[in-house]
Parts: structure tokens; sequence; C-alpha cells
């Protein structure tokens, strides 16, 4: 039996029908993915669903007392409320009672005075008869697994914490039906881990948006587009869909261009005149009207956003070198002799837990950091583009027209100037959108004006901290192609594995303790780099010219011991043995650092990472039989 449905509802804002006599169908067990451009009306979906908004036209039916939770897609503003109160608010009724229990036990440090005790006393008698200490139980568990603060305060958390309490909150209903506006925005890999666990073994329903396609293709069982108002429902996984979805559109196109050329032929007949007022010829005339009516009425796939990043001189080969860097706060070490060394073209994945110091790295990286220990050297003719995740650059007040270039009517792209309101159609800003202000768009609108910000500016060092949050697929399929071919360096942070194994050529993970290591490709193959049997930092990236210098060390001057005729002979040969390891590791990085690298076959790419590692596992053990033949000749 479904948990809900919809008979041919319809709802607008203004003149655009964003659900146009949709009939949807959710039953139990069910894991659904809406997808659809931003903007086409996701959100207000669900705001349907739950029963929030109410339809135009149509019909929605519930099963009677199904439980419906939401999270939202914004983290909540400031909050005074503790974490605990925040989330037993997620139980009607009694959320009240526990969050009231759980003040009074706390304050019993201070004053247990008898009427402190008599109120207990009184709550745990009204908490037993209503159930209360499972569903208390149930909020301690969710709150253990997510690994909240239960006593802080909401508003002193970061902004991946606050996700996960609202997230929280919505778990302890213990729903028929949960609704995820964007639940990975925010939540850091183990968190989006966890998460996908956890609705793998969750016997409720989920309907959820993301554009996370890692996650989408690992969760969902149905997908459900939204489309132009009209719902489209794709039974299996995102593989599938995609498939699917472009059989249909080649369809749609093929149909439309059919009904175009016969339109074309009436207008061309209607226009003959004194044959088409004939009475035996209405019909025909009706047809026609009928036909301009439809041809009117048809809502074309919406376009796609038009991505070109403003071309600055090209900086230096170097763009940073950093060796044996540290930085701490407060007495903790944040980041721990750290090496590294960029060039131009590199595109560098960021990853890490939340609060481990992604933000911090990036810092000590663009040289607006000085680190407690070790050095950091900036290369030259450098102009960096920030896009920073928390929107703080947009003023919320402002329109959309003035947030981008301060009034102006044009902007200027690669030398050339463009009018404004035709740069931001690359965006998919109707004109009329233009002169809205920032507070009334979504968040993928948020984004997309942003990026439209950043690709003003020149720039050879591209800085990019969570750019995919509340992207659309498509919008954030663009977004890849766009820095896979960028000519300059890019800084990458992102909890998206799909987007990171499309884009990225290396990889600095935040591995505890302030170890920060380095890895050749993206998530995927970090993954199967770290679980590599022996050393953890067998195949960790080397600097360039980092084994040379460890090969032209003097040996000590000390006594030396006369080595057998054959061991002498190996270690005469070590030098040129790894000189030529270090030239094939050098082309092998090489071929890796390309642009077009990871658009090869997937066995020819797993081929190269594989030769590399091979080669720097031999050259590991050349460097370690030399150090031990010296240490046998030095007697």
């Amino acid at each position: 039996m479904a948990l809900i449905k919809f008979d041919d509802v319809s709802l607008a804002f203004g003149h655009v029908a964003l659900l146009d006599k949709v009939t949807l169908q959710i039953d139990p067990g069910e894991r659904v993915c809406l997808l659809g451009r931003n903007g086409t009306g996701k959100s207000t979906l669900m705001q349907v669903l739950r029963g929030a908004v109410s339809p135009d036209d149509g019909s929605v039916w519930r099963q009677q007392n199904v439980r419906i939770a939401w999270l939202a897609q914004e983290v909540p503003a400031d909050q005074a409320q503790s974490v605990f109160d925040v989330i037993t608010a997620g139980l009607e009724g009694v959320g009240a009672l526990l969050a009231e229990y759980h003040h009074v036990v706390l304050s019993l440090e201070d004053d247990a005075s008898p009427a402190v005790l008599e109120r207990l006393a009184e709550l745990q008698s009204r908490l037993e008869a209503e159930d209360g200490w499972r569903l208390e139980q149930k909020v301690e568990d969710v709150i253990s697994r997510l690994e909240l603060p239960a006593d802080k305060r909401l508003s002193e958390l970061s902004g991946g914490l606050k996700r996960r309490v609202m997230l929280a909150q919505a778990l302890v209903a213990e729903p028929d039906l949960l609704l995820l506006d964007e639940p990975t925005n925010h939540l850091d890999l183990a968190g989006i881990q966890w998460l996908e666990d956890f609705l793998l073994g969750w016997n409720g329903s989920v309907l959820f948006i993301t554009h996370d396609r890692a996650f989408l293709q690992k969760l969902a069982t149905r997908i459900v587009e939204l489309d132009r108002g009209h719902i489209n429902s794709w039974p299996g996984n995102y593989k599938n869909y995609l498939q699917k979805k472009e059989e249909a559109l080649a369809i749609e196109a093929d149909h439309n261009a059919k009904f175009d050329k016969r339109l074309a032929q009436e207008e061309v007949w209607i226009r003959q005149g004194i044959k088409a007022r004939r009475t035996r010829n209405e019909g025909r005339v009706r047809a026609l009207q009928a036909m301009r009516r439809e041809y009117s009425d048809r809502r074309k796939v919406q376009g796609k956003v038009s991505l070109n990043l403003e071309n600055a001189e090209r900086s230096g080969k170097l763009v940073v070198e950093v060796e044996n860097a540290s930085v701490g706060y407060d007495g903790s070490t944040i980041v721990r002799d750290f090496s590294t060394r960029i060039q131009r073209g590199d595109r560098i994945g960021i990853i890490g837990p939340n609060g481990a110091g992604k933000t911090t790295l990036l810092k000590l990286l663009l040289g607006e950091l000085e680190p407690s220990q070790g050095t950091v050297q900036l290369g030259t003719k450098l102009e960096v583009a920030y896009f920073d995740q928390q929107r703080a650059v947009l003023d919320p007040e402002k329109t959309v027209m003035d947030n981008l270039n301060s009034g102006s009517d044009t902007v200027t792209i690669n030398g050339r100037e463009k009018h404004i309101i035709s740069y931001l159609q690359d965006f998919l800003f109707p004109p009329q959108r233009v002169r809205s202000p920032v507070s009334s768009l979504s968040g993928g609108e948020r984004n997309r004006l942003l990026l439209a910000r950043l690709f003003t500016q020149p720039a050879n060092l591209l800085v990019m901290d969570e750019p995919t949050n509340d992207l659309d697929v498509e919008t954030l399929e663009l977004l890849e192609e766009l820095l896979s071919e960028y000519a300059g360096t890019l800084l990458l942070v992102s909890h998206d594995r799909a987007f990171l194994d499309n884009v990225v050529t290396r990889t600095l993970v935040f591995e505890g303790q302030g170890m920060v290591n380095d890895y050749v490709g993206g998530y995927d193959d970090w993954l199967r780099q770290r679980q590599q049997p022996g050393s953890p930092h067998a195949v960790k990236m080397k600097r360039p010219g980092q084994e040379k210098a460890k090969a032209e060390k003097k040996p000590a001057t000390a006594k030396v011991k006369k080595l057998s005729y054959k061991a002498q002979r190996e270690l005469d040969g070590l030098p040129a043995r790894l000189e030529s390891l270090e030239t094939e590791q050098n082309s092998l990085q090489a071929q890796i650092a390309a642009p077009e690298f990871y658009q090869r076959d997937k066995d020819e790419i797993a081929k190269t990472l594989a030769q590399l590692e091979r080669v720097g596992n031999e050259l590991e053990q050349c460097f370690a039989r030399w150090e031990e033949l010296e240490a046998e000749q030095a007697g």
C-alpha cells in the first residue's frame, strides 16, 4: 500500500507551473532520488509531500498516521538552543519533556533543592507514561552515532556539525518517509559514508535530492525527474537513468521536429487566403489554431550553463613548494612536518574530516599563514581567484547584477566586453531575474552566481572550497569539464567523490595527528593506494628531485670496509639504476598530470597508476639497499 500519492497535482508561482498535473506514488521501503535542474521546483515538491504547501489543483493522499520527517537544504540560522534540545524537538510532545528532564538533571550539580527533586520526579513519571525512556535512548543513540556534542549550543558549531544535528532531529522521529534535501552538503566523507550505510540498512522510505552522484548511484532504487513541470519515473540506478534519459530526449527532439515541420506547412496553407476560409476547411483552421496553442505552451528543455574562465598571464612553473612545514593553534598541531611541491597545471584535491584543518592548509599553501617550522616558497606571477563555500562575498540585500559587477552594465571576459544580462544568461539567469535580491535565490542559484563572479576574475591559481554544493548534476558535469581543461593550477576542497575522481590529478589527505599525505590520482586512487600492504606511505607522491637529492648525499667520512666483489658491483650499479627509475617515474607523473589523462580508457589509467606504484616501490627498495650496503662498507 502506498505511503503517499499525487493525483494530477498542479502548483504555480507566477506564470510558471512548477508542477503541471503531476502523478506520483511512493511505496514502503523505496529509496527515491528526485532529480531536476536548479529552480525547477524540487524543494517545492518536497514541501507539498510533507503538507507544508497546498497544491493549486489536484489531490494529495497520505496513508493514515504516516510519519514524515524533513531535512531542509539550508543550514539553520544560529540558535541559542543546545544540540540535545534541537534534536528532541523532532519528537512531538515528548521532545519538550525530554529536553526539560535533561536540563533538570544537569542542574542538580548546582541545585539539589526539594523543589528541583520534586520536578525531576514529576518529569520521570510523565516520561514513563509516554514511553519517554525508549525515545531518550533513541536520542542518545543518534547523538552517539553522529558524534555530536549534546550540551553545546547550536550557534557554536561548524556548518557540517549543524547539518548533522538537523539530520539527527529528522531521524529520531522514526519516520515512515524521510525527505532529505541535499543531505550530503557540509558533511565530510566519513559522515557521507555513515549516512549511506544508515539509509541502506533503514526500513523506512526515503525521497532525497542530491548532486552527489556516488551517493545517488549507491542508494537510489528509483529516480524521479522533475522536468518542465512534469514527473518522469525511471526505475533502477543512475547509470540506467542516464541511458534512458538520453533516449527519451532524442525521441522528444524527433517528435518536436516533425511537429514544427507540419506547423510550418499549415502556416503556408493558411496564408493562401480564400481556400482556407471555405466551409469545408474550417476543421483544418481549428486544428491549426490548436497547433499554435500547443507550440506556444511547449516548454523547451532548459539550456546549459556556459562556463568560461577569464585567462590570466601564465604563472611560473613552480607554484608553491613546502618543506617540512608545521602549523598549530593553542598547543594543538593542525599540520605536522608537511612537504609538497605544486607546479603549474597541477589539479590538487584536498580531503579531510570537518575541522581537520583544510582551510588552514589552503592558507599555508597560499602564503597567508606562516608555519611555526619549515618553509613555504611561492612561485611567481600568481593571480588567485577564490570560491568560498560560505558565499560570504555575496550581499543578500543587493541584486544579482549588483553582486556581480557593482552595478556596471558590462563585464570583461578574456579582453572582450559583454553585457551583464547576456553574461548572466550564460549562467541560466533570465533577464527578469537579474534585478532580484540575492536573498530570494535558491542555494543552487547562489552557487551559479558565485561561479559567474569568480569567472570574471583573471586567475592562474583557482582555489575552490566545496564548489559542488547545491549545483544540479548537469552544471556539475560542465564544471568538471571546464576544470579538466583549465590550463592554470587548481586547489580543490571537496567531499564529492565522483567530482574528485573526474577532476584532480593528485590528492592531499588528512590522515590523523596532523599528518597530510600526498597521493597520485583522485578519491578512488587514494582508497586503493592506502590499502596496499607494507608501508602505508610506500606509494606517496614524491616531490620531483627528492630521490635524486637523497642519492647525491655523500657517504659520511668513516673507516671503509671492503665489500665482497658481488656486493661492490651491486653498489656501483645502484646510481644508474636509481637514475633510470627516477626518469621513468617522472615520465609517468607527467602523463598522469596531463589534462586528458583521466579521459582515457579505465584499464589504461589503472595500468599507468600501477606502473607508477611499482616504480615507486622499487625506488624505495633501491634506496634501502644502497643505505644497507653503505652501512656495511662503513663498518
